[in-house]
């Protein structure tokens, strides 16, 4: 006689108030420090990031830390809050390296699952906003492509997001997974022109730098693909949030904006695109949302529900972007306007952590359905 399936949980996909509450503050802090001229202004520097922003947002905020049990230092919350906080550097572009430092590091380290250790006090330090890490792997690997991306201490490491902020960079091997300080005279950070200003990409070449061992090889593919779920998943909250602005930046200039004394808006093509784009959005926020609470709750389902929101939301940023350019006609072509930054981080944003392609082919293999 066979078992009956174990009932799964419904998802949440509606916000609570601790998370609104949430919002409203990240939303403040970064309409003070990084309103588009703020960050049009520091992609024309040599470094993109405000060390006051970050300071602001992972400590004064707490935000770095929402994934850490408090018995680590952190605020012991969850991934669906991590998901209010990447809605929010979605809208503005901030450049900051919470995807990859405070999602992507801090979920690969949790999941080793120790009361101690080396691991632990890096957790702490992560959590507190004092350091930054990165997973030194490339930018574009899924969760799938975990257990080919290995490297060692005498390897290089191509197209790494945000490793020239890092502190710490955490570098699997063959012989496990280690932490090595960027400050290495045995590490060379080069950094690439990439097409996301706000995210920049940097190559990794490590000479025989010295690491801390935090796992051995099993436990620490483990926890790689367990980094590498938790990025996809959470940048599509990411994702999400740039696709709002763009629309309600897109609905505000098109009210605002006349010709032959109406305004842009009014005009039945326009309002029918408009309205698609509307559509398209509300589906992106119930798959991101989904995503978010999966991981929250570590139900069985995750990967499945990861891979959905991935292969549908980046599609939606970059449909969105492209609208908001086009339909502020020749402003949004203009440097002085933010539009091109949220193009830019959209369409760099599709091929992380996996591109839509592949999540697709994830989705079928996770529900036995022909691949596309």
């Amino acid at each position: 006689m066979t078992a009956p399936a174990r009932p799964t949980a419904t998802p949440d996909l509606l916000y609570s108030q601790d998370e609104e509450d949430l919002r409203s503050a990240v939303r403040a802090l970064l309409a003070d420090r990084a309103d588009a001229p703020t960050v049009i202004a520091a992609t024309e520097s040599a470094t993109p990031y405000d060390p006051r922003l970050w300071e602001a947002l992972a400590a004064d905020i707490g935000a770095a830390g929402l994934l850490v049990p408090e018995r680590f230092g952190g605020q012991g919350a969850s991934h669906r809050e991590a998901a209010v906080v990447l809605e929010e550097l979605g809208r503005s572009v901030a450049p900051a390296p919470y995807l990859t430092s405070s999602v992507v590091a801090t979920e690969t380290l949790l999941e080793l699952g120790r009361e101690d250790g080396p691991a632990v006090a890096l957790l702490g330090d992560l959590a507190s906003g004092r350091r930054t890490a990165v997973l030194a792997v490339p930018f574009g690997t899924g969760p799938a492509g975990a257990a080919g991306a290995t490297t060692s201490l005498e390897g290089a490491v191509r197209g790494v997001g945000e490793a020239a902020a890092a502190d710490v960079l955490l570098v699997p091997t063959d012989r496990g997974l280690y932490a090595v300080e960027a400050s290495d005279p045995a590490v060379t950070v080069e950094p690439l022109v990439p097409l996301d200003l706000t995210r920049p990409l940097a190559d990794l070449a490590l000479a025989g730098a010295a690491g801390t061992l935090l796992a051995g090889p099993d436990a620490s593919a483990a926890a790689v693909r367990r980094g590498l779920l938790a990025g996809a998943g959470l940048l599509a909250s990411e994702q999400l949030g740039l696709a709002e602005w763009c629309l309600t930046e897109t609905v505000r200039h098109t009210r605002e904006r006349h010709q032959f004394n109406r305004p842009l808006g009014s005009f039945q093509a326009l309002k029918h695109r408009m309205a698609q784009l509307w559509l398209e959005v509300v589906s992106a926020r119930a798959a991101a949302r989904n995503a978010a609470d999966s991981l929250a709750a570590d139900r069985p389902d995750a990967p499945l529900a990861v891979a959905v929101a991935q292969a549908y939301c980046s599609g939606v940023a970059v449909h969105a972007a492209e609208e908001c350019v086009q339909l502020h006609g020749g402003i949004g072509m203009t440097w002085e306007h933010p539009a091109h930054l949220y193009l830019k981080r959209a369409k760099a944003a599709s091929i992380a952590y996996g591109t839509a392609g592949s999540h697709r082919e994830a989705v079928a293999a996770l529900t036995e359905l022909p691949a596309p």
